[in-house]
């Protein structure tokens, strides 16, 4: 059931009903047309309230019919509806009242909330822009710069700051409906309060208010196309009559619609709610109680892993193997919070009850009753040995125990206790507290339940979380080394450190490959080298960062990298040191440089990563091209704006393309990095695309 009408005396109320979030499908769509009919065709009715059954009002649109032919009626003739409708109406918000039905309340009369409810205007997320009369309606409701910055952001808004906004009418605490009902009767024989009617006066606005507006955003959301059509919508509310103003926002949401902005990022949308879905996981499989967490390390990593399970309220022991390690990973944590603080996030009793989760020690024993142990230390697998086997004697029967490890064999980890069904990797990505990217690696032998409460917990502490197998680097990594091997050859071959930086940012990266590795500590790179097997990577690729480690450049931290840094910046200095060692090193290998294009640094550092991710797809690793896309999004910054690198090959570029270039680098280059994937031959010659890999 979609919808159902009810009569209370002279109150009439439109149930809408349409588990489990009341999107509003075709079906709904109907039922409050329907529903208005028959609240005007009754005279005992004189005002309605629209309210909807189960845990949320309207929530936004049907996500099933985002692709495929418009289904009528459309939610702007629902909206005309409304608008057309006799009577005054009230809708009664609770849960979310998220797009389109947020759309639908701002064509209500008035709006009446429970207190912990959420309103917003997300449609920016998705690459478009509110298509139901949203754009004209709340800037009439609650000014134009409010209501800009609701939709340029996207951001839901708790009930109480949209009553103080002026979007809702009054708050709720206990029963909605009677409340609602009680509201609407006090309305009886007042005259439609229609927000199509509230006129703006252009003369509200300082002079140059949207060129002002275009700039800022041109700035915050770089690259996006619809947060600039919003602007022009907006800005069409306050110069346009009403209907005109429509007309506007439909032309503009067509044009956004349209873009491949809007396919990749709807496609994002999509990919983060398919990745919790793990082909052969037993339906019926239960995850394990966790209500106590370690962390082995306090170090940089250790610490904010900490944070995320303080953050959701599950306390935290927190191990080191000496107490100055200790102090100074609890103060950074401390720090870390305060900083938070002082920006108006937090509270100090906050602050306070976070730290307090925190349990320091200096003892393997202090683990034993934790249900989940998560190891944070140094990189190397005679470190990890110690700890496994050392966390095998002293952690509880059915506790499951974790590794943080970038690259290192899950396998071989498990394998160093007696329980290796219990152990997998959840790697988290730096700063730990911040980042969204949660890689949960599975081992050969990890129980089913144990990778279903790893994927609960991510949930639990804010994390999208991304199954992978077990290889070198996993997803993320494994793809990465070819995007970083490219662009330490481009500067080889004539490119310039900043220019491949540049060109990369343009692109959408938030920042350059060099400069990340600057960031990151070129050490980590040249100790990784130093320990793999000769032939297993490109020697002359780290040729040029294993001589400003040798040199003590080792990135930011030294204020000295790949750029120069001045004293507490971050900003990249081209360096005349580094150019030096380039020409050095290039004479060396016998590379003659020539000027290098914009297109060549963007395909080969790109179409190097994608390459490799077919790779990864052929072999089970992921067990989608969405997936990976969705590592890359938030472990890695790539631009949700352009989907991922798998959904911006297919794509942007075209799979057909993508092989033609893969395979004139490989005649360019050698081989022996761009042999082609044969997953990428075979579905080049089939004509189809990532979605049909496996």
């Amino acid at each position: 059931m979609s919808g159902r009408f009810e009569a209370h005396g002279d109150v009439g109320i439109l149930w809408i009903d349409n588990p489990p979030v009341n999107a509003i499908s075709q079906a709904v769509r109907v039922a409050i047309l329907d529903g208005l009919k028959q609240a005007e065709a009754d005279s005992a009715i004189k005002v309605l309230v629209i309210a909807c059954a189960g845990r949320t009002f309207m929530a936004g649109a049907d996500i099933t019919e985002f692709s495929g032919p418009p289904r009528l009626p459309s939610l702007p003739e629902v909206i005309d509806a409304l608008d057309a409708f006799s009577k005054p109406v009230v809708a009664a918000i609770h849960g979310t009242a998220f797009g389109g039905g947020f759309e639908v309340a701002l064509a209500c009369d008035y709006r009446v909330a429970l207190a912990n409810a959420q309103v917003g205007l997300p449609e920016v997320k998705l690459g478009i822009l509110p298509g139901a009369g949203g754009t004209q309606r709340l800037p009439r409701l609650v000014g134009i710069e409010p209501a800009l910055q609701a939709m340029i952001s996207g951001d839901p808004i708790p009930a109480p700051a949209a009553q103080e906004m002026g979007a809702i009418d009054k708050l709720v605490v206990g029963d909605l409906t009677e409340a609602a009902v009680a509201f609407a009767r006090e309305k009886i024989g007042s005259p439609r309060r229609r927000v199509r009617d509230i006129t703006l006066s252009p003369n509200s606005l300082p002079a140059g208010f949207f060129d002002t507006a275009r700039q800022r955003t041109a700035k915050e959301k770089r690259n996006l196309f619809s947060p600039q059509r919003i602007i022009d919508a907006v800005e069409a509310a306050i110069t346009l009559p009403f209907d005109q103003g429509i007309q506007r926002e439909q032309d503009l949401f067509f044009e956004c619609a349209k873009s491949s902005q809007a396919k990749a990022l709807q496609h994002v949308f999509f990919a983060e709610r398919q990745v919790s879905k793990i082909p052969g996981l037993p339906a019926d499989v239960k995850p394990r109680s966790i209500k106590s967490v370690a962390i082995i390390g306090a170090g940089t990593m250790g610490g904010g892993i900490a944070m995320n399970f303080a953050n959701a309220g599950i306390p935290v022991t927190l191990l080191e193997v000496n107490q100055e390690g200790l102090d100074r990973g609890l103060g950074v944590i401390r720090k870390n919070y305060e900083a938070t603080a002082a920006k108006g996030r937090l509270t100090s009793e906050q602050v306070e009850t976070r730290m307090g989760l925190i349990k320091p020690t200096l003892s393997y024993d202090a683990l034993a009753d934790a249900d989940l142990i998560i190891e944070a230390v140094f990189e190397t697998l005679e470190i990890k040995k110690k700890v496994f086997e050392t966390l095998d004697r002293v952690a509880k029967k059915g506790a499951i125990l974790a590794s943080n490890t970038s690259y290192l064999s899950i396998d071989t980890i498990a394998g160093y206790t007696s329980r290796p069904e219990d152990v997998l990797g959840m790697h988290f990505f730096s700063p730990a507290n911040v980042m969204k990217l949660l890689e949960i690696v599975r081992g050969a032998r990890t129980a089913p339940d144990v990778l279903a409460t790893a994927l609960d917990v991510a949930k639990r502490i804010k994390k999208v979380g991304v199954v992978a197998g077990n290889c070198h680097g996993f997803i993320g990594n494994r793809m990465l080394e070819g995007y970083g091997r490219e662009g330490s050859l481009l500067i080889l071959e004539g490119a310039t450190p900043q220019q491949v930086d540049q060109a990369l940012v343009k692109f959408g990266m938030p920042m350059g490959v060099l400069q990340m590795f600057d960031l990151a500590g070129l050490d980590i790179g040249y100790k990784s080298r130093k320990d793999r097997e000769p032939g297993t990577f490109d020697v002359k690729s780290g040729a040029v960062a294993d001589k400003l480690v040798e040199m003590g450049r080792l990135g930011q931290k030294t204020k000295a990298g790949f750029y120069d840094y001045e004293s507490g910046q971050r900003t990249p200095i081209p360096s005349d040191v580094v150019a030096k060692v380039i020409e050095e090193t290039a004479a060396q290998y016998g590379i003659k440089r020539r000027e290098i294009s914009e297109q060549e640094i963007l395909e080969r550092c790109f179409l190097a990563m994608v390459n490799i991710g077919c790779e990864v797809l052929r072999e089970g690793i992921a067990y989608r091209a969405s997936d990976i896309d969705i590592v890359y999004l938030y472990g890695y910054g790539f631009p949700a704006h352009r989907g991922g690198p798998m959904f911006w090959a297919e794509h942007e570029l075209g799979l057909p393309k993508a092989l033609e270039r893969i395979r004139e680098y490989a005649r360019q280059h050698g081989p022996r990095w761009w042999t082609p994937s044969p997953l990428l031959e075979r579905l080049v010659a089939e004509g189809k695309g990532f979605a049909q890999a496996v």
